[in-house]
């Protein structure tokens, strides 16, 4: 079997370590990996939700979350390993209120905002047969597309993840490839992280998952670029131990080839950029 997780990269932005409902990996388990694979920096983005009945909602606190993540900074951080205090919110324009107060009262060294599929979605189990029955593409993706491209223009975070997550949902009914076909669906998306300055993320998740590709593509990151995006990140989405850094090398090909030079990480009111040929466990500050 390929080993496809990687070495030798400066950056997995995107890991859930036992304080996310569902993920059973310990952050040392995350933070020996890296060490071992000569991954030099790694964000931890536990989930956090805030629709009442939803896996993460007040699944643990952010006092527990930031102790144990800043404590595994300190063990590591001589080793060579990095280690940034960082969150996955979900992001839902009902809560919108709720997420702002959270972000006003909480600090975080990384910021993700994601859409996800929970039991009231379309998208929920045996709901999307019957949903996406006589429904054009449009259609179909809309109240997910939508719900991104607010997500990116609220400003509230740092990178967008898994922008077309979608894609895991709708399949077999939707494939990637009638994805890939319209382009044009990712354009408000994409200019909304353009106008805002967020970042896009390039979740390598997908090519272990029904979709077999980045979430997004290939194509849609260098549109990205085209469309002036400056800020871009790569993440593993690793929920198991066997998921670390899984995929990322592709992930940061799309990168390369889209044109950038860099990976950010951190607020867009203070980035730092990792060259996405950084040296691997390079112990200190890297440059801004």
């Amino acid at each position: 079997m390929i080993d496809r997780q990687a070495r030798d990269l400066p950056l997995d932005a995107h890991l859930h370590t036992n304080l996310s409902p569902d993920s059973d990996v310990p952050i040392d388990v995350f933070a020996e990996q890296a060490l071992e694979r000569g991954i030099g920096e790694i964000a931890i983005t536990d989930h956090v939700d805030f629709e009442p009945g939803t896996p993460a909602y007040a699944a643990t606190t952010f006092a527990q979350r930031e102790r144990v993540v800043r404590e595994a900074a300190e063990r590591w951080g001589p080793r060579g390993v990095v280690i940034r205090f960082g969150v996955e919110l979900t992001y839902d324009r009902r809560y919108e209120a709720d997420l702002r107060e959270h972000l006003h009262h909480h600090a975080y060294d990384f910021v993700i905002g994601s859409v996800h599929v929970y039991r009231t979605s379309p998208y929920a189990g045996e709901r999307v047969a019957a949903f996406v029955a006589g429904r054009s593409l449009p259609e179909i993706v809309a109240p997910y597309f939508d719900e991104v491209e607010a997500a990116a223009r609220s400003g509230l975070f740092d990178a967008i993840g898994h922008l077309d997550f979608v894609k895991r949902y709708v399949h077999p009914h939707v494939t990637p490839a009638a994805f890939a076909a319209a382009p044009e669906l990712y354009e408000p998306i994409l200019r909304a992280l353009v106008d805002s300055g967020t970042a896009l993320e390039v979740n390598t998740s997908g090519l272990r998952q029904v979709a077999d590709e980045t979430y997004p593509s290939a194509a849609v990151v260098a549109r990205f670029r085209e469309l002036g995006g400056e800020r871009v990140t790569v993440g593993s989405d690793a929920h198991r131990a066997t998921s670390f850094a899984w995929g990322l090398a592709d992930g940061y090909d799309h990168v390369r080839a889209a044109g950038f030079n860099a990976l950010t990480i951190g607020h867009t009111d203070h980035t730092e950029r990792i060259g996405l040929d950084a040296e691997p466990n390079a112990v200190g500050p890297r440059s801004l």
